[in-house]
Formats: C-alpha cells, sequence, structure tokens
C-alpha cells in the first residue's frame, strides 16, 4: 500500500489548485507532508484564492480537515479564501457533521469552484 499523500499544486489564472492524487488520504505522515507541503506553498506564493480539488479521493481522516482549517487560517490575514470542489457525497456529510459545511463553499467540479472564486 502506498501511504504517500500526494498534492499536486497548481496555478489556474489567479487561483491556487491544490488536487489530491490519492483515493485514501488516512496515513497522519502523508497528511503531515501534504500539510507541509500546502503552508509552505501559501508561504511562497500568497495565494488569494486556493481550490482544494478531492476528485480522486473516496476516503480521507480527520486530519485532513485540520489541513483544510489551517490553510484557511494561512489566508485569512490577506483576505483568501479556500473552496473545496469534487468532493463525494459521502466526504461531504462529514462537512456536515462537523458543520464546517458553513465554513467552506463547495463546486461540484474543479472548474465550476475556478469559474466562481476567479470572477468572485
Amino acid at each position: 500500500m502506498d501511504d504517500k499523500v500526494n498534492v499536486k499544486m497548481t496555478i489556474e489564472g489567479d487561483v491556487a489548485v491544490a488536487v489530491f492524487e490519492a483515493v485514501s488520504i488516512s496515513n497522519t505522515e502523508g497528511v503531515t507532508a501534504a500539510a507541509a507541503q500546502v503552508n509552505k506553498y501559501i508561504k511562497e506564493k500568497k495565494p488569494k484564492k486556493l481550490v482544494f480539488d478531492f476528485e480522486c479521493v473516496k476516503f480521507f481522516s480527520s486530519q485532513v480537515l485540520g489541513l483544510l482549517l489551517d490553510a484557511r487560517a494561512r489566508l485569512k490575514p490577506y483576505d483568501g479564501e479556500v473552496v473545496i470542489s469534487a468532493i463525494n457525497p459521502q466526504l461531504h456529510r462529514v462537512f456536515k457533521i462537523t458543520n464546517l459545511d458553513k465554513v467552506f463553499k463547495f463546486f461540484p467540479d474543479k472548474a465550476s469552484a475556478l469559474n466562481a472564486v476567479g470572477t468572485s
């Protein structure tokens, strides 16, 4: 089993995109490494808008929620925004249960997320 959590960081227009490339994001060391990668990107690039794309993800540990909240907190000082795209319904339930569905905006796919935050 591959425990590595790949996060592909790109820029599309003026929006940063973090694409999780693993089906399962549950390994503590992997999530910690992914968080470090995202945090380094935020520190260096200071994006105003960041889309987390979960298209490939079928399962994640609660540690991923911490990663998302931390990214949001790091963008907040310069009015940055974190949104989530392409999350499957079972994982979206985790956000509803924790009331984080009121903290983040959700979009059905990356294109609609980019369209929404790229014009806001």
